[in-house]
């Protein structure tokens, strides 16, 4: 929407769309640059998926890995990632996220102050070591209740109600500020040297997931309220080129009808999922993301089947020790007796069991062809939870560069706009879920955030020094 240069009721050096983590951490970067910055929130709380996630961030090669003897490099990362991705729109974006991954940690603890630690207790998907950094809790809402500190004592304003009509732009077509308002909002204009959208992803519109990943359209969505795409539909306006559009974070084990996660640990260390029949239908080594497509093309009930041990390390995450409170994972002593719980089909769900504990104990392959076992064959007591498949967030948005610039169609940037987060593509491959490492969504939102504040509050300065 073309802007004439009077009439604006504010004015800001960096505005930024968006209140989730990508919101978040672009505000503190451009304040801590010494820009001025304002914060605008279409729904009554901050929040977005960051809230949601579990809070978990890769970091290849940080003091908190030194320090736990771990030897890890952006290199190795790099490489783990494009083993699962393969070659996509933003290549060198990623590249640039894994370089800056553990100095993005360590400001995190230094100078939010966030408090996150090292996850040591194993790989997660997609990960050869362990590299993500995380709340004690597990929990993505001590991340955003930290960062929501770190904006509060800057004195950075945040306006929550606040939705963004559009993006007001000068004649030459450079986005000079926004256009706030909505149902019971009186509207007002933003005048803002820079404007970074940090507003989500387009998995809460159902028509984009069907034009883009038609494949888990009809998964339900458990993100965040709000994931309605309007970066999307504002970039096209501007004539910004897409990333990555197909790609998508999917979730296996959403546990039903409770509707939080199953914990993909008591997978990951050896459990497995069956269907009604009391089969395996799949490898789960693909882990949560990837696997989510095969659990909805079962189109029936879906239980995850794990043991005590498993079940042990999945207990150090709060979520998950609420779950089995709820009575969402229930206990049986043998198998026959934990079909019973579900009138699964005794016989098929034991030769199911016994088939995968010969593979996990060395008998022979596994005919699904599972090859990482970790804590399995599965014995002791069992536990049992039904579960469902989820679309989580799009890993689709606008182009962009390695600092977050939006790119038009041409390659060329549209002046004074960024973008991260849901708003801007991600890394985890060009199309589907199996692309999907741990944590993903975090570097691209934190991480993007991190860039794109610092590069706009800089090119303000830059300017001004003219």
């Amino acid at each position: 929407m073309n802007a004439t240069a009077n009439a604006w009721d504010m004015e800001v050096d960096v505005l930024v769309i968006g209140a989730g983590g990508c919101g978040l951490t672009a505000a503190i970067a451009a304040h801590d640059e010494g820009a001025s910055v304002a914060i605008v929130e279409k729904r009554e709380q901050p929040g977005g998926n960051t809230a949601l996630s579990t809070g978990s961030i890769p970091g290849a090669g940080s003091r908190f890995q030194r320090a736990a003897q771990i030897e890890d490099s952006p290199a190795t990362m790099v490489a783990d990632l494009l083993r699962i991705t393969g070659e996509h729109d933003l290549g060198q974006v990623s590249n640039t996220l894994v370089a800056m991954s553990a100095e993005l940690c360590e400001w995190l603890v230094d100078r939010v102050p966030a408090r996150m630690s090292l996850i040591t207790d194993y790989c997660h998907v997609g990960h050869t070591i362990p590299r993500l950094h995380a709340p004690t809790s597990r929990r993505g809402q001590d991340l955003m209740d930290d960062l929501l500190a770190g904006v509060a004592a800057r004195d950075i304003p945040l306006a929550v109600g606040n939705p963004v009509q559009s993006l007001l732009t000068s004649e030459t077509g450079a986005v000079i500020g926004a256009h706030i308002g909505g149902k019971g909002v009186e509207s007002s204009r933003i005048k803002a040297g820079k404007v970074i959208l940090a507003c989500n992803g387009f998995a809460g519109n159902r028509a984009l997931v069907s034009e883009f990943c038609p494949e888990i359209a009809g998964a339900e969505y458990f993100g965040a309220l709000g994931s309605q795409g309007e970066a999307v539909i504002w970039g096209r306006e501007l004539g910004a080129g897409l990333a990555n559009m197909g790609a998508y974070q999917g979730y296996a084990a959403v546990a039903y009808p409770h509707g939080s996660l199953l914990s993909w640990t008591t997978i990951e260390k050896g459990g497995i999922l069956v269907n009604a029949q009391g089969e395996r239908f799949g490898n789960e080594d693909l882990g949560y993301s990837g696997y989510a497509r095969l659990v909805l093309a079962q189109q029936g009930e879906v239980f995850a089947i794990f043991d005590e041990q498993m079940k042990a390390i999945a207990s150090k995450e709060e979520e998950f020790c609420e779950l089995v409170n709820l009575g969402g994972v229930k206990s049986a002593a043998s198998v026959e007796e934990l079909a019973a719980l579900f009138k699964l089909p005794a016989d098929a769900l034991v030769r199911t069991v016994e088939a995968y504990n010969a593979a996990a104990s060395g008998q022979g392959q596994d005919p699904l062809g599972r090859s990482k076992f970790a804590l399995a064959p599965l014995q002791n007591s069992y536990w049992i939870c039904r579960v469902t498949p989820g679309l989580f967030h799009t890993q689709g948005g606008l182009a962009i560069d390695s600092a977050g610039h939006v790119l038009k169609t041409d390659g060329t940037p549209i002046p004074n706009l960024f973008a991260g987060g849901g708003a801007a593509g991600g890394i985890s491959g060009r199309e589907g879920a199996a692309g999907y490492a741990s944590g993903n969504g975090l570097l691209t939102a934190i991480g993007l955030g991190y860039l794109s504040g610092r590069a706009a509050a800089r090119e303000i300065q830059q300017a001004r020094a003219v």
